[in-house]
């Protein structure tokens, strides 16, 4: 699963990679803006993802492409850039600056650089908008030597490592093309990303932007935040959590049907979040969390802005006041994308999630599409008006991540996705020949 060709440098690294920073304050050297996360708009609209190829012509482009947001992965934490809102963010395990307008912000050659100031500390920063590039943020204080943080640049998509085979990926766009256009009572994208370099980590998508209500997928970012404090050494997977009996609710989920109260461990919450997709758990982590701004912090710093979580699950009087959970193929795969290659979590945190992921015991989509014992790690979603199956394809040196997402009713979108899912298989088993390996 690792990439080891990543290069990252910092003198930060410790048991929790955390950076010897003080907690900022509240005092701005300028303008900080309210941490809205995705809000309820989609945002700045991604750069297109090619869905054909002529053959005979050469796929690599004249330059690199870039895009108006990115982020600096670093451990222990992440530095956003949006070059178009002039804007930045800083995240890490010592501190949250939120959404900092820099108006001086320089933008020239795929390249955005300047600084900040929040709280006394200073920030400079030279981030490129390409993806896969390398970036340096400096942290400087008074009285303390700068920390240099060196790390790679996320965007969404990645761009590809090697475009010449990532462009035998696609005529797969073309294939769920078809699938989505047949689903006429369903709304349907999907996003599909190389991990395994077999077709140069190339990722493309129909409808790749489509918004559905999140469900349960909403859970994914939930596990993540709390896996990047358990990283910071702010939290212990053993540490116990109180459940009453006012935190019960139906749905999915084993806890409901447990004695409380009771004291749970965060591993078991977690566990449960995404084995059982456990209602209770995830309304428990959110309230250990600190609420919905922690894991919408985490969804800004990462400018995947179709994403929001509004609500708790099953809180069918906030659903009614218009406060609702939404996500996107594009911003499920991104953060997917960014879990495998180690840039949100560590190593043994990204291992601990992908096998939550793979005891998922609601197998009734991409599972129930693919033969017998293909391996993946999934997470689903569904509500009347919705149905996803998001996750990894794990078939050696085939790695795979998807995000399949309908709207509309869930019974014909159950069926979509299964379609989708096994378009998918069908074209990574497929060789040259065209034969199909089973």
């Amino acid at each position: 699963m690792r990439k080891s060709d990543k290069r990252r440098s910092s003198s930060l690294l410790g048991n929790s990679a955390r950076v010897p920073l003080k907690v900022l304050t509240a005092a701005v050297a300028l303008a900080v803006l309210a941490t809205t996360g995705p809000a309820t708009a989609d945002g700045p609209g991604r750069p297109p993802v090619a869905e054909s190829h002529e053959p005979g012509v050469d796929p690599t482009p004249e330059r690199p492409p870039t895009s108006e947001v990115s982020w600096l992965s670093f451990p222990g934490g992440v530095f956003a850039v949006d070059s178009l809102g002039r804007t930045v963010r800083y995240r890490a395990c010592d501190g949250d600056t939120g959404r900092v307008a820099d108006p001086t912000m320089r933008v020239a050659a795929g390249v955005a650089s300047g600084a900040v100031v929040v709280g006394g500390t200073a920030y400079r920063y030279r981030v490129p908008l390409v993806g896969r590039s390398e970036g340096t943020l400096e942290v400087i204080q008074r009285h303390r030597p700068p920390t240099t943080l060196t790390g790679v640049v996320v965007t969404s998509p990645q761009p590809p490592t090697d475009p010449v085979a990532g462009a035998r990926l696609f005529p797969l766009s073309g294939q769920l093309a078809r699938v989505v256009a047949d689903a006429s009572l369903n709304p349907a994208g999907v996003t599909v990303r190389d991990l395994s370099s077999r077709y140069g980590d190339q990722q493309i998508a129909v409808n790749g932007s489509l918004r559905p209500k999140a469900a349960s997928v909403i859970k994914l970012w939930i596990l993540v935040e709390l896996l990047r404090r358990v990283d910071c050494g702010q939290v212990f997977l053993d540490d116990g959590v109180l459940v009453t009996p006012q935190d019960v609710v139906g749905g999915t989920g084993q806890l409901q049907f447990e004695t409380f109260p009771q004291v749970v461990t965060l591993r078991r919450l977690a566990q449960y979040l995404i084995k059982y997709s456990d209602n209770v758990a995830a309304n428990v982590l959110i309230t250990y969390l600190g609420g919905f701004a922690p894991v919408n912090a985490l969804i800004d710093s990462m400018n995947q802005r179709s994403t929001i979580l509004a609500r708790r699950m099953l809180d069918s009087a906030a659903a009614q006041r218009g406060e609702e959970n939404y996500t996107s193929p594009d911003d499920v795969v991104s953060l997917l994308g960014a879990v495998w290659d180690g840039e949100i979590l560590t190593p043994a945190s990204r291992d601990l999630m992908i096998g939550f992921m793979r005891e998922q015991t609601l197998n009734t989509k991409i599972p129930a599409a693919l033969p017998p014992g293909v391996p993946v790690a999934h997470k689903t979603g569904d509500l009347p008006d919705a149905s996803h199956d998001v996750g990894y394809y794990l078939i050696p040196g085939t790695e795979t991540a998807v995000a399949f997402l309908t709207a509309g009713p869930m019974a014909t979108g159950d069926e979509t996705v299964r379609r989708m899912a096994r378009t998918v298989y069908d074209f990574l088993v497929t060789p040259v020949d065209g034969a199909v390996e089973e």
